[in-house]
């Protein structure tokens, strides 16, 4: 893999070290990629025009985002703000529609776009604490955190979905995915359990095919993207990857990071008390959230198995078991 690249020292002038600083993990992520260093390169560039052309304040960027550069900023009128300028790739060409379509109903709102610099001048969450930290902090304890979170998903589902071909849909994408999977299981011969990605990848095509609703869903509904706002709008989402299907697919990441229910002397019926309380919230059967658990699961183990981490895929499989024993697989 190549080294992370100097943002600085890639661009094409100096502007402003202090937006660039050493060590954010979005070089990290895009240097693997040729598109990514080539990005990187016109980063400061991309960040001044669009700064100008916004008239904006700009302050040293979050130490986060794998791929995007995301900083704090003053509107003209002297108003938070949030510029976020992003590597060009398939999971965030539908962003700003999402973001339009929910128009501030459970996510931040889209202030401004420019698709040619790919960047998005989104509202400022405050205080912006996410529903992982909070967890962790022992502000929220997982069944509020679940709470709060069917909350802010209940809202986006809520959302008209954009004109056709504006969003991916879920059934498009994990047709691709059941195809991966297989092909990587064939190709590599990681030693998982055959049976196990057998059902995962045809759930990856069962379960759009199925679906008595189709929404906006988010993509990326982990407790890491959900923060805190002042005001009668509590929490809201961050950085989707949005699509357009079943909304049972949104569950996974929520139900298995807000702390890790694997880790509990009897997970399955930890996992089954979670998605029923979800269930009751947002209507989405508990067995149908746990198949899209292990449908996910799958996807994960031999995407890491193709980046030559096969232990880590073993854990996600060991994951997908349990899950596909909640959904009764």
């Amino acid at each position: 893999m190549p080294e992370p690249l100097d943002i600085m020292a890639a661009g094409t002038a100096p502007w402003r070290p202090d937006l660039f600083p050493p060590g954010l993990p979005v070089a990290d992520t895009v240097s693997a990629h040729a598109s990514g260093r080539a990005w990187l390169a016109r980063l400061p560039r991309l960040v001044r025009e669009t700064a100008e052309q916004w008239e904006l304040r700009l302050s040293a960027p979050f130490h986060g985002g794998s791929c995007s550069w995301v900083a704090p900023v003053r509107l003209p009128d002297g108003g938070p703000a949030v510029l976020k300028v992003t590597w060009p790739h398939r999971e965030a060409a539908g962003e700003a529609a999402a973001l339009r379509a929910w128009g501030g109903h459970g996510a931040v709102r889209l202030l401004a776009h420019d698709p040619a610099r790919h960047a998005l001048l989104l509202e400022r969450c405050t205080p912006g604490t996410t529903l992982l930290d909070a967890e962790d902090d022992g502000a929220l304890s997982p069944p509020e955190g679940l709470a709060r979170a069917a909350d802010v998903l209940d809202a986006l589902w809520r959302a008209p979905r954009p004109p056709d071909g504006e969003l991916e849909t879920v059934a498009a994408v994990c047709a691709e995915w059941s195809d991966e999977v297989r092909e990587r299981l064939d190709r590599l011969r990681p030693p998982y359990d055959r049976g196990l990605v057998e059902l995962g990848a045809s759930l990856l095509r069962e379960l759009p095919a199925t679906a008595r609703r189709e929404v906006v869903v988010h993509g990326d509904f982990n407790p890491g993207n959900v923060l805190a706002a002042d005001g009668p709008r509590g929490w809201l989402a961050i950085d989707p990857k949005p699509m357009t299907g079943d909304p049972g697919y949104d569950l996974w990441p929520l139900v298995t990071q807000l702390d890790d229910p694997f880790e509990y002397d009897a997970p399955e019926a930890l996992l089954r008390t979670r998605l029923r309380l979800l269930a009751d919230r947002l209507g989405v059967p508990p067995e149908r959230a746990a198949a899209w658990g292990v449908a996910r699961s799958v996807e994960s183990a031999l995407w890491a198995a193709a980046h030559d981490d096969v232990p880590g895929g073993a854990e996600e499989l060991a994951e997908a078991r349990v899950l596909a024993e909640v959904a009764g697989a």
